[in-house]
């Protein structure tokens, strides 16, 4: 749906949000996000400069009071004082803090780059705090294998096709629904991944397998959803809500429920397996997986060392 802007903030913050959604093609989920950040940062800026004695109820803040010679006016000690009160009074974890710096560099680099509505940048030198690193919650190997074995019923071979892919690819759930048949050449399947990138899957013989049997069995679609590989018993493109009941239901199933596993973490599983079994390269796993950065695919490589310590934990002379 589309979301005017221009009805929720003033510019420049309006006109940002337009250019990052058709310039730089982000997603309409994050420049939600963005506005969101935004909002939170012009309503302590409202308090910082005392821009209207009407601030009892912080999420109340007009922030239509922040014109552009209030953003002209900040300064990097603002902006650390803005983290500083993210922290102590919204409570904000250090992956929170670093999405909203990483929102504010784009913002002002946007201002004093692109349009120079401002005389200098900053954010230049603004730092991210450190993320706290955690290993991917995962299934085992035989965790995914017993989800697999749970699946029946009436939409077994689509259901297993689903899982097949999130197990085997490493898809994004998003990926997934947008899936499109004439997107699957042979052994490769194109989806369209973060950015609105579109990015090449190998399908491996448990997948193409999997995606046969359903196909074989697909009811007819409704007119506008043909081409979507994945139908919902109202015979339209699968949502993700729709997705997240299935997987659900299946880890239940499997008696896996309560362990915080997700569709996401089905991605998590496939990158781990590939990892651990397969002796992927990380950059060959970074494509895999559509990262924009190896950093982001290094958490994986954790995985191998929490391993040893584990093994050398569980040697018998360690209890003598």
């Amino acid at each position: 749906m589309y979301v005017n802007y221009g009805d929720l903030c003033p510019a420049p913050m309006s006109d940002f949000l337009e250019y990052m959604l058709s310039i730089r093609g982000r997603s309409a989920k994050t420049v939600s996000e963005y506005f969101l950040d935004l909002r939170t940062f012009y309503r302590f800026l409202v308090i910082k400069y005392r821009l209207s004695s009407q601030v009892e109820v912080f999420d109340e803040i007009d922030i239509n009071m922040v014109t552009l010679d209030t953003l002209k006016k900040v300064k990097i000690m603002d902006l650390h004082a803005f983290v500083g009160f993210i922290d102590r009074e919204r409570n904000n974890t250090n992956r929170t803090k670093a999405r909203k710096i990483a929102c504010l560099r784009s913002f002002f680099k946007y201002l004093y780059s692109i349009v120079r509505l401002i005389p200098v940048n900053p954010a230049v030198d603004l730092e991210s705090p450190k993320k706290n690193s955690r290993l991917p919650v995962a299934l085992t190997l035989d965790e995914s294998k017993d989800m697999l074995s749970s699946i029946k019923g009436t939409n077994e071979e689509r259901d297993y096709a689903i899982i097949t892919l999130f197990l085997n690819c490493g898809l994004r759930l998003s990926e997934l629904i947008s899936i499109n048949i004439d997107k699957i050449k042979g052994d490769t399947l194109t989806v369209v991944g973060k950015g609105n990138k579109e990015r090449t899957i190998y399908l491996n013989d448990a997948c193409i397998k999997a995606i046969e049997d359903y196909l074989a069995v697909r009811q007819e679609a409704n007119p506008g959803h043909e081409n979507a590989l994945f139908l919902s018993n109202r015979k339209t493109r699968f949502t993700q809500r729709g997705v997240q009941h299935m997987v659900d239901k299946y880890l239940t199933e499997a008696g896996l429920s309560g362990k915080h596993y997700s569709p996401h973490k089905l991605r998590h599983t496939a990158a781990t397996l590939m990892y651990q079994y397969g002796h992927v390269d990380i950059r060959a796993l970074q494509e895999l997986l559509g990262h924009e950065s190896v950093s982001t695919t290094q958490i994986y490589t954790h995985i191998d060392k929490k391993q040893l310590r584990e093994a050398v934990n569980l040697n018998p002379l360690n209890h003598e």
